[in-house]
Order: structure tokens, then C-alpha cells, then sequence
């Protein structure tokens, strides 16, 4: 039997979930970006120049990750939920300082800490 898709409730969770990670990444608070992460090794980020494999490797780079000229709009937003426990977040997203467009995706899973991302992926086009 498929999961419900995008009960409302669940929708509403995930979607703060990703607004507080946005919050975070804008403002470089890596205390809550390492939260918002599944503190486990098969979480995976793929970013614009690096593959970075397990919770500790992610947590490493957000260390060392320069603090200014995070600001960004997003666009096309969507998250998706499958059943109560599973969701996608997509959304493009441009920078002040660029005319390139950035495309990001979660994956997010309800632990029992709560909502985390499982796997993420960013990119630029062209």
C-alpha cells in the first residue's frame, strides 16, 4: 500500500522544519544546521565542491564554511510528505552576489529527536 502523500499535518512539520534550516543557514548557526542533521554515518551531503559522507564530515565542513554572504531567496519551494515519518524539501534559490541559479533537496526522516535531514544535495546551473 503506497503512503498518504502530503497530509496536511505532516506538510506543516516538515515545512517549519525547512524554514528553521533556513533560518539557520542564512544566519551561520551551525548549532542548530548540526541539529537539523541525522547524527549518523550514512548521512550525505553533496555540495557545490564537495561529497561529504556521515554526520561528522558535515558537521566538519559547516565548521569551516565562510560566515558572510549566506543571504539567499528561495523560489519554487516544495515539500512533499510520504506517510507521517518521510518528506522531500526542493527549492531554487538565488544570491545577491550571483546571477546563477542554486537548486538544493533534503531528504527528511522523523527520528525520535525529531525531523532531520537524511541526505542533501546542492547545486548551481549553468
Amino acid at each position: 500500500m503506497a503512503p498518504e502523500i502530503n497530509i496536511p499535518e505532516v506538510v506543516a512539520e516538515v515545512t517549519a522544519a525547512f524554514e528553521r534550516y533556513e533560518r539557520a543557514l542564512t544566519a551561520n548557526d551551525v548549532a542548530v544546521l548540526d541539529e537539523l542533521f541525522w547524527n549518523n554515518p550514512a548521512t550525505l551531503r553533496y555540495g557545490v565542491g564537495e561529497n561529504l559522507y556521515g554526520y561528522d564530515a558535515i558537521a566538519d565542513f559547516r565548521q569551516g564554511r565562510p560566515a558572510a554572504g549566506l543571504e539567499r531567496t528561495l523560489r519554487n519551494t516544495v515539500v512533499t510528505t510520504y506517510g507521517h515519518d518521510m518528506a522531500t524539501a526542493n527549492t531554487e534559490f538565488t544570491r545577491p552576489s550571483t546571477e546563477r541559479v542554486g537548486r538544493q533537496s533534503h531528504t527528511w526522516v522523523r527520528m525520535p529527536e525529531g525531523w532531520r535531514i537524511v541526505a542533501a544535495h546542492v547545486s548551481l546551473m549553468g
